[in-house]
């Protein structure tokens, strides 16, 4: 039994002896589990994060024509409203709707019976008041010599004379009646004034018609005019040349004039200003233009909308940038440069007019300095970045400077 007993404890010591073993290998595990993985994030976290790859730009400086844009309309260069000079039923309209028309062409009949009559009750009255007047001449010339050898007296002399006198008034006043029969009988034939297109006609065969009632219109539309407004401020910048252009005409130097149209598209052929209108509108504070354009194929029509488009001005030595490295914040703008050691500064600048798809830049940055074009939004002031210099871009055309490609090389390492 003494045996027995010893033999028990003895292993049970020796089970906790053990299961202290591998507990404690059991922490030590553990804990060399932990200081693995803090090493690790200590190694991990001592690699640097890669440097950002941005492609940029070189600021380049040139002169740009700075071009200025209007909303306007068209019109036709003469507009005839064509209404009859009488009244009287339209009996026939002799043209077609939206035809070419030349000066004289007949467009509309009157009825003209009423007129032809009065005309002929005019020509009667002439001529009655003629063989009257035709007999006082001749009791005239026979009293003459009657009043020398003193037959009768000079009372029933000036009787005569005066009777003459009053004659040759009425013939005068009949002939001015016939004259006036004769321009009625004549306007019951309404003919178009200038040439161009004739308009629907307003009124229907059959109309009871009169000096106010409107026919038709009818456009010249080669060439054809444009009415624009510009602003005070733009007049008053304009106003030398547009005197000059007055006094002299239009000068070689003097710059065309581009017209958009609804559709986006430019119209084939240029023009230039033609007139300035003679105030300011004080409501709007803007003066009308009017420029003109060839218009031989009458595409253009009255009343059509025009974007006009012209370079007003060169602006000398304008530093150019990419209109992507503009970056707006709450109404600030500023850009990304890139100095010499690849690193950031986020600078402000002041914004000019576009030119093409590049922007002036009238402050903020320099000739030759490098400004990030694409990636700019993942910079930081700074910060340094792995610059892809694009190609240069081109300046000219009638937008402006334009982008040559959208191509680009690594920019050099310093």
């Amino acid at each position: 039994m003494l045996s027995s007993y010893i033999v028990t404890m003895l292993s049970l010591n020796l089970y906790q002896m053990l299961r202290s073993v591998r507990i404690a290998a059991a922490f030590a595990l553990a804990a060399g589990l932990v200081i693995g993985a803090i090493g690790c994030r200590k190694a991990a976290s001592s690699v640097p994060p890669p440097v950002p790859q941005v492609v940029v730009a070189t600021v380049i400086q040139r002169d740009v024509p700075v071009y200025s844009e209007w909303i306007g309309t068209t019109e036709g260069f003469v507009n005839a409203q064509i209404y009859p000079k009488i009244s009287g039923y339209l009996m026939k309209q002799n043209y077609t709707d939206g035809e070419q028309v030349r000066a004289g062409q007949l467009l509309f009949q009157i009825d003209d019976r009423e007129y032809k009559a009065a005309l002929d009750q005019a020509l009667g009255d002439l001529a009655q008041k003629a063989a009257q007047f035709k007999q006082n001449q001749q009791d005239l010339a026979r009293y003459t010599p009657l009043l020398a050898a003193q037959v009768i007296s000079r009372q029933e002399f000036d009787h005569v004379a005066q009777t003459t006198s009053a004659s040759k008034a009425a013939v005068q006043a009949a002939q001015a009646a016939v004259e006036t029969a004769k321009l009625n009988v004549e306007w019951t034939r309404v003919t178009s004034p200038i040439d161009g297109i004739a308009g629907i006609a307003k009124t229907q065969v059959g109309d009871l018609v009169g000096t106010t009632s409107l026919l038709t219109e009818v456009s010249q539309l080669d060439p054809i005019k444009v009415n624009f407004p510009i602003s005070e401020r733009e007049y008053l910048h304009f106003a030398g040349k547009i005197r000059e252009h007055e006094e002299t005409g239009r000068a070689k130097d003097e710059p065309d004039l581009q017209m958009i149209l609804a559709d986006g598209s430019t119209y084939k052929y240029r023009g230039h200003f033609y007139v300035a209108n003679r105030q300011v509108d004080v409501q709007t504070g803007t003066i009308k233009i009017q420029g003109i354009f060839p218009n031989p194929d009458s595409i253009l029509r009255p009343g059509l909308y025009a974007k006009i488009r012209t370079a007003a001005d060169t602006n000398h030595g304008a530093l150019l940038i990419p209109q992507s490295a503009v970056l707006e914040t709450q109404g600030q703008y500023q850009v990304a440069v890139v100095g010499a050691d690849n690193k950031v500064t986020m600078r402000p600048v002041t914004l000019g007019k576009r030119a093409g798809d590049l922007r002036i830049i009238d402050s903020g940055v320099a000739p030759g300095e490098r400004v990030v074009t694409e990636g700019v939004q993942k910079v930081s002031d700074g910060m340094e970045v792995a610059p892809t210099l694009a190609e240069p871009a081109n300046v000219g055309g009638l937008g402006g400077a334009t982008p040559s490609s959208s191509a680009a090389t690594p920019a050099p390492q310093t």
